[in-house]
């Protein structure tokens, strides 16, 4: 049975109204999140990783887009993954492929704080995190088709109905990270929530600045490229189902 067979095909879509690259700065205020800050417990440890590591790995937004070849001291593809976590998959990403540099994204600070006291006990250079939104730092902060690939994996099902409007993964949102991503750059979603499968396969394959690597309505394998993690490893056990897409920028 193929992926998409085993999804569970929704009665109707969730509403896809979503982020714009055209707020203005109070509608960006009020725009509706899509994530929740869920601190958790922050160790002494991940506040010490700020105090001691986020002058050689954190950037602003109000510092615009800067030129990531002084960024990083070369030029190099660069790769963005939005809601990193704990960043075990980002650091995995930097220690293998140590000819592109990687940008992540995350909201809730132990996991920026855990990932960069990682990188600082490997010497890893080609990671910077922005702690904030990720359209704050898509709108502000990435110039046009600076970025060769997008990863966002398992980002948050918002399962109920009157949830589904937070979900990332909109038709406006799509459209952003296309205005990011040059010519034949990819964006790589995955999801362990079926209907939420479906619904980004959806709005990919209705985006006309997207193609659908896999084939239209089909999702794709896993990718070498994407670490099973703790998390993932445990709901396949459970019998959960995992999807991934793959989409080029055209």
């Amino acid at each position: 049975m193929s992926a998409t067979d085993s999804v569970t095909r929704p009665v109707s879509l969730a509403s896809r109204a979503g982020p714009s690259a055209n707020l203005t700065e109070e509608e960006r205020a009020r725009r509706i999140r899509s994530f929740v800050r869920r601190e958790g417990r922050f160790t002494p440890a991940q506040q010490r990783a700020f105090e001691q590591h986020w002058s050689r790995y954190g950037l602003g937004v109000g510092d615009g887009a800067p030129e990531w070849r002084r960024v990083f001291g070369r030029t190099a593809p660069l790769l963005l993954e939005i809601g990193f976590g704990n960043g075990d998959q980002l650091l995995w990403s930097a220690r293998n492929t140590p000819q592109s540099d990687f940008i992540g994204i995350e909201v809730h600070r132990p996991g920026v704080g855990r990932l960069m006291n990682a990188l600082a006990a490997d010497n890893v250079e080609n990671v910077r995190l922005y702690n904030c939104d990720a359209v704050e730092v898509l709108d502000r902060a990435i110039g046009a088709c600076a970025l060769s690939e997008v990863r966002i994996y398992f980002p948050d099902p918002w399962p109920k109905k009157r949830q589904q409007k937070r979900r990332l993964i909109q038709p406006d949102f799509v459209a952003l990270l296309a205005s990011r991503v040059a010519l034949g750059g990819r964006l790589h979603l995955a999801t362990d929530w079926a209907e939420y499968a479906e619904q980004m396969l959806s709005v990919l394959d209705a985006s006309a600045q997207w193609r659908n690597i896999g084939g239209t309505g089909k999702f794709s394998p896993r990718p070498a490229t994407r670490i099973e993690t703790h998390f993932e490893k445990r709901g396949v056990r459970l019998g959960h189902g995992v999807w991934d897409l793959l989409h080029e920028r055209i």
